[in-house]
């Protein structure tokens, strides 16, 4: 194994998969967000491969075919039906604005970083480089959720973080085993689908997918 140009690969994967969930935050509609989101998992299903090759997993390929089905093929295309559906309103007036959003996003890699900092130094393993990006990513993620106001888009949000978490495990651990992977793409299919039924009954209930909305319920 060509430890060098493997260490590489996986560091430039996770730089990429970083900047497409930072790109969330300067999108408005609700298919500007699902288009980082596709590319995004189409670099974390690359970096699969990547693993797979590099580090002889070979069950690693069926979990980057059924992360391609469901992240890439799968759930945008979901989401932009569904967008239809509801008749998606433009993320207008997020909680915090595109430029505080970037400058949050910087904020949250540095301290990333940081966090891992020590356990990058510690580890030995080939792909460490990545281990902040994929922390970074996980803040963004999170980011996403908290500071936009439409439901679909905190759906993104939720998918760009749990993307983190994916990237993390793979990074740290050169592939979790087949069957703990199974279970984590049911768990995150039915979290989309339980969440796909929160933003009808909040559209049906509101004819809005603003879930600031949701304040008018205590009155």
């Amino acid at each position: 194994m060509n430890v060098a140009l493997f260490s590489q690969l996986t560091t430039l994967g996770s730089s990429v998969a970083l900047l497409f969930g930072i790109a969330l935050l300067c999108r408005r509609s609700l298919h500007a967000y699902v288009e980082p989101f596709r590319w995004q998992s189409l670099v974390l299903t690359g970096l699969l491969v990547v693993v797979a090759y590099f580090g002889d997993a070979a069950e690693l390929y069926l979990v980057a075919a059924l992360f391609f089905a469901l992240k890439v093929v799968f759930i945008p295309h979901y989401l932009e039906r569904l967008a239809k559906r509801v008749g998606a309103e433009r993320e207008s007036q997020p909680y915090v604005n595109i430029t505080t959003s970037l400058v949050v996003a910087a904020l949250l890699v540095l301290l990333a970083y940081a966090l891992t900092r020590p356990l990058v130094l510690a580890s030995q393993l080939p792909t460490r480089g990545g281990l902040p990006l994929a922390v970074g990513l996980i803040f963004v993620g999170l980011f996403v959720i908290i500071s936009r106001r439409k439901a679909l888009t905190q759906i993104v949000g939720f998918l760009v973080l749990e993307n983190g978490v994916a990237l993390l495990a793979l990074l740290g651990t050169f592939g979790i085993p087949l069957i703990v992977e199974l279970g984590v793409f049911l768990d995150v299919l039915m979290g989309f689908l339980v969440m796909q039924v929160f933003v009808y009954h909040i559209h049906g209930t509101f004819e809005s997918i603003d879930v600031e909305q949701l304040n008018q319920l205590r009155h």
